[in-house]
């Protein structure tokens, strides 16, 4: 690759971190390139961490030739047990960090292929040299555990890499960096205001809609949940069998909830405030109701929890119909992106209301009038005086005796 072509590889790079071109994008573009250099890169493999609830980073692998080059999540490395962790401990890239260095290189023999444990399986492939790179970000900057991308290179050339496919390689691999790392914080900024905002609202926040004080005003089907009994095994359960039982519990809620198309927007402790918006009345109740009958199905969940002497329990949830501000509120450095109104009120104490008439769902007027002729056969409560709600509320539940 001469200094042109080079430069037409930076100049490229650069334009495409800018447009917002993916980790996919860039990694094949990159290659591309690269072989149209004469630079004789049989495999390319970059890995960059994110922070992430499950997984620890992605990484794109690119060969020659193919067409399926796909981005992959990987999951936790350092935990000290497990097939993925030994791998890890066994890789150039383990060798690089413990050592502190930034670059290795290795002809793939017979003698060396014992070394790493991914070198028999590039030597089967053909590759007769590897090298990897380590490009730091620097402390300042650094995204989750790493500071910096990981990369590995190989080649089928019998002669190996030449001294100029490496100098060009430790060059290149710098813009290349610069263009993951904004695609990579892109990424980083949807996972974290989705992940703790809720998917619809963190998708209006990244749309610029952070004014604080500045709600939209919507009708919403507004879902509040919470466990039963979760005081009282609070008190007698271990402290940390706590925090695995309102993650597995949650996990069977929220996903019933996404599953259907609503939002999620506030935990709190084991209760769950969602809404499902009201862009058709009917639709919005019975998906409402369907993610609430998958969500109660918890079945599976309670029998591998009770196998493990784990403490088990099921929901109660209140489903209502109101209208609400949808929006950032709180103070102008700590804002809190939620829904606000009487409605909000309304459906806290109806789902508390499951407790004393000994019912796991229950229903308001306004949610079974918005169902309309879309409503199961349903059961008459009766009409109670909720705390702190102005007038008395008719609630209903499905019929067990339909």
């Amino acid at each position: 690759m001469n200094e042109t072509q080079y430069n037409d590889l930076a100049a490229w790079l650069n334009e495409a971190g800018l447009t917002g071109r993916s980790e996919t994008d860039l990694v094949v573009g990159f290659c591309e390139r690269l072989i149209g250099g004469g630079v004789p890169v049989q495999r390319g493999f970059v890995a960059i961490d994110t922070p992430h609830p499950v997984h620890e980073g992605r990484a794109v692998v690119w060969k020659r030739g193919s067409n399926d080059t796909k981005l992959t999540e990987y999951g936790r490395t350092g935990s000290d047990e497990g097939d993925r962790s030994e791998a890890w401990r066994r890789s150039p890239f383990y060798h690089l960090l413990k050592t502190q260095q930034s670059f290795l290189r290795r002809r793939l023999t017979a003698e060396s292929e014992s070394e790493f444990s991914i070198f028999p399986e590039l030597r089967q492939a053909g590759a007769t040299d590897y090298m990897a790179i380590a490009t730091s970000f620097g402390s300042d900057s650094r995204i989750a555990v790493m500071d910096g991308i990981v990369s590995s290179w190989t080649t089928d050339a019998p002669q190996g890499f030449r001294d100029e496919d490496i100098a060009l390689l430790r060059r290149a691999i710098r813009p290349l960096a610069i263009s993951l790392k904004a695609a990579a914080l892109t990424y980083i900024a949807e996972t974290l205001v989705q992940t703790n905002l809720g998917r619809d609202a963190g998708q209006r926040v990244l749309r610029g809609q952070i004014a604080r004080g500045v709600p939209d005003r919507i009708k919403a089907v507004l879902w509040f949940s919470d466990l039963r009994g979760y005081t009282k095994i609070a008190d007698t359960a271990a402290p940390d069998q706590i925090i695995p039982l309102l993650n597995d519990y949650a996990e069977t809620i929220i996903g019933a909830i996404h599953e259907q198309g609503g939002d999620v927007l506030k935990l709190m402790g084991d209760g769950v405030l969602a809404l499902f918006h009201f862009d058709n009345s009917s639709r919005a109740c019975c998906q409402a109701l369907n993610a609430a009958a998958a969500a109660r199905n918890i079945a599976a969940l309670n029998r591998r929890r009770a196998a493990s002497l784990l403490p088990v329990t099921e929901m109660y949830l209140g489903l209502h119909v109101g209208d609400v501000f949808y929006g950032n509120v709180g103070s102008v450095d700590r804002l809190d992106f939620t829904v606000v109104g009487p409605a909000v009120n309304e459906v806290s104490r109806i789902g508390s209301m499951c407790r004393s008439v000994d019912r796991p769902l229950l229903l308001s007027s306004s949610f079974v009038e918005a169902l309309g002729k879309d409503a199961p056969p349903l059961a008459s409560v009766g009409r109670f005086a909720l705390r702190g709600v102005g007038e008395a509320q008719d609630l209903y539940t499905l019929d067990p005796h339909p």
